[in-house]
C-alpha cells in the first residue's frame, strides 16, 4: 500500500487552556486583510487606533469590549463581495478594494479617477458607470451584513456586529448601508471608519497624512469629536510606533480585563466554522464547499473509526482547508477557461497561505500543516511541498479525497458539477499511487450509508 497504512493523526491541543478568543481573532484578522488588499496587520493595526480614540473619549468599558472585537473583525463580510467587484470592474478584486481604501468617493473627480485607475478597458468602465452607485451601495452593503452575521455567529454581543454593519456609514449622511447621519451612526461604528482610514494612510504615507485625512474629511467622513482626539496625537511618536513590529502583541493589552472572552472548544468550533463561510464567500462556484468538504471528511473518519476528538480536530481542519484561497484573485478562481501557468501558480500557492495564517492560532499550529496538505499526493505530485505518502498523516489523506470528490460533484465555471458515481469512478484510477486506499474505500462506504446528504 503506498505511503503505509492510514494511522491517525494525534494533535497535541490541550483541551480549553486560557487561550483568549482575541488571540484567535487577532490571528484570523490577517486572512481578512489578504482578502481586503491590505498588507498583514491592517486590523490589528486599526484595532490599535481604534481603541486609543475610545480610551480618550472615556468610552465605558463595556462598549469598549464590543469595540475591541468588532475592530477585529470589522474585515469578516469583505470576501462577500470580492466576486461581485471583479466582474464589474474586470480586474483584480485586490486591486479595486486595495484602490479604494484611499480615495474620498464623495468627491467625483477622486471617484472616477478611482474607477479609471481601477478598470480593465473600455468595456469595464463603461459597465461601472451605468451600475452607478446604486450598485456601489449594494456591494457595500452585502459587505455589511455579512460581517455582522459573522460576528453573530461567534457569539459577540449584538453591539459588536451593530458596529461592523455601520463601518462604512458617514457623518453627513452619505454613507451605506443606511445612509445614517451624525449621531444617528452607533458611536463604536463612527470610531471604526475613522481608525480604519486613518491606518490605511498611516500605513502607506506616515503619521501625518493619516491625521491630515481625517481633517480633511471631518464633517464630511468622520465624527469631528473623533477627529479632534485623532489630531491630538499627531505627535505621540510612542502610540504611532506601537502600530509597528509589535502590533499584534500590544493588541492584546487593549482587551478590557472585565470582559475577556476565553476560547472553549466549543468556540473554537465556531470560529471554524465562521471562517468558513467566509471561505466560501469568496466564489459562488465555492458555495458550501469547505462546509461539505467537512460533512463528507467527518463521515469518512467515522467510518474509519475516529474517536470523538480526532473527529473534532478533522472537521476543523476541513472547515479551514482553503482559507488560504483569500489570498486568490477572482479573476482567477472565477475564470471560465483554462487557467495560465502563472494562474495556476496563483492557485497552487493557497495550501502554502493556508499554513502560515493558521499558524498563527496557537491551537491551530499542529492542524495547519495537516490543513494545508489537502492537495498532497502519496506519490509526491501533489503541491504544495510534494510530500510523499510516508509522512502524510490520516488527517491530510481524508481531506484529499474528501476535497477532489466535492469539487467534483460541484459546479465550476469552467464546467458542469459531475454524478456522484462518475467521479469516484475518476477517483479510483488514482487510488493507491496518489489517493490514500483506506481512505477512499471510507469515504464510498460513508456515501453509500448516506447518499442524499453526502452527494448532494
Amino acid at each position: 500500500m503506498a505511503g503505509g497504512p492510514l494511522r491517525v493523526d494525534a494533535f497535541a491541543m490541550d483541551e480549553g487552556g486560557d487561550l483568549r478568543l482575541s488571540e484567535i481573532l487577532a490571528a484570523l484578522s490577517y486572512a481578512l486583510d489578504i482578502t481586503e488588499g491590505q498588507p498583514d496587520g491592517h486590523a490589528v493595526r486599526t484595532c490599535l487606533i481604534g481603541m486609543r480614540l475610545a480610551d480618550d473619549l472615556g468610552v465605558e468599558v463595556e462598549d469598549r469590549a464590543a469595540l475591541f472585537y468588532a475592530l477585529l473583525l470589522k474585515d469578516a463580510g469583505c470576501s462577500s463581495n470580492a466576486a461581485k467587484i471583479s466582474a464589474l470592474f474586470g480586474t483584480d478584486d485586490f486591486v479595486a478594494k486595495r484602490n479604494a481604501k484611499t480615495v474620498n468617493h464623495s468627491y467625483l473627480p477622486d471617484a472616477l479617477g478611482y474607477v479609471l485607475r481601477s478598470v480593465s478597458s473600455k468595456r469595464d468602465l463603461v459597465r461601472v458607470l451605468r451600475a452607478g452607485p446604486k450598485t456601489a451601495g449594494e456591494l457595500i452593503e452585502i459587505r455589511c451584513e455579512r460581517g455582522a452575521e459573522i460576528a453573530r455567529m461567534l457569539d459577540m454581543p449584538e453591539e459588536t456586529a451593530a458596529a461592523v454593519r455601520a463601518l462604512d456609514e458617514h457623518w453627513d449622511g452619505k454613507g451605506h448601508p443606511d445612509g445614517l447621519a451624525g449621531a444617528e451612526i452607533l458611536l463604536l461604528g463612527r470610531i471604526i471608519c475613522l481608525a480604519q482610514t486613518a491606518e490605511v494612510f498611516f500605513t502607506s504615507f506616515g503619521p501625518n497624512a493619516a491625521v491630515d485625512v481625517a481633517l480633511e474629511r471631518t464633517g464630511r467622513w468622520f465624527d469631528p469629536q473623533l477627529v479632534r482626539v485623532l489630531a491630538s496625537l499627531r505627535e505621540d511618536g510612542r502610540f504611532w510606533a506601537s502600530l509597528g513590529r509589535d502590533a499584534r502583541s500590544n493588541v492584546a493589552a487593549l482587551e478590557p480585563a472585565e470582559r475577556i472572552v476565553l476560547a472553549d472548544e466549543a468556540r473554537l468550533d465556531r470560529v471554524a466554522e465562521a471562517f468558513a463561510k467566509v471561505i466560501d464567500a469568496k466564489s459562488p462556484y465555492t458555495y458550501r464547499h469547505s462546509e461539505r468538504v467537512a460533512e463528507l471528511a467527518v463521515s469518512t473518519g467515522t467510518v474509519l473509526g475516529f474517536y470523538p476528538a480526532a473527529l473534532r480536530d478533522l472537521r476543523r481542519a476541513a472547515l479551514l482547508h482553503d482559507i488560504g484561497k483569500l489570498g486568490v484573485s477572482n479573476l482567477v478562481l472565477d475564470k471560465p477557461g483554462k487557467l495560465t501557468d502563472e494562474e495556476l501558480a496563483a492557485v497552487r500557492r493557497h495550501p502554502e497561505w493556508t499554513e502560515q495564517i493558521l499558524r498563527r492560532v496557537s491551537r491551530f499550529d499542529e492542524l495547519a500543516s495537516a490543513a494545508a496538505a489537502h492537495h498532497e499526493k502519496l506519490d509526491g505530485t501533489g503541491y504544495h511541498r510534494g510530500l510523499h505518502g510516508d509522512v502524510l498523516g490520516s488527517t491530510a489523506r481524508i481531506l484529499a479525497v474528501a476535497d477532489i470528490f466535492e469539487a467534483m460533484t460541484a459546479e465550476r465555471p469552467y464546467r458542469a458539477a459531475m454524478p456522484a458515481e462518475q467521479a469516484l469512478d475518476l477517483m479510483r484510477g488514482d487510488v493507491g499511487s496518489k489517493l490514500c486506499p483506506d481512505a477512499f474505500e471510507a469515504l464510498t462506504t460513508a456515501l453509500a450509508a448516506q447518499p442524499e446528504r453526502l452527494a448532494a
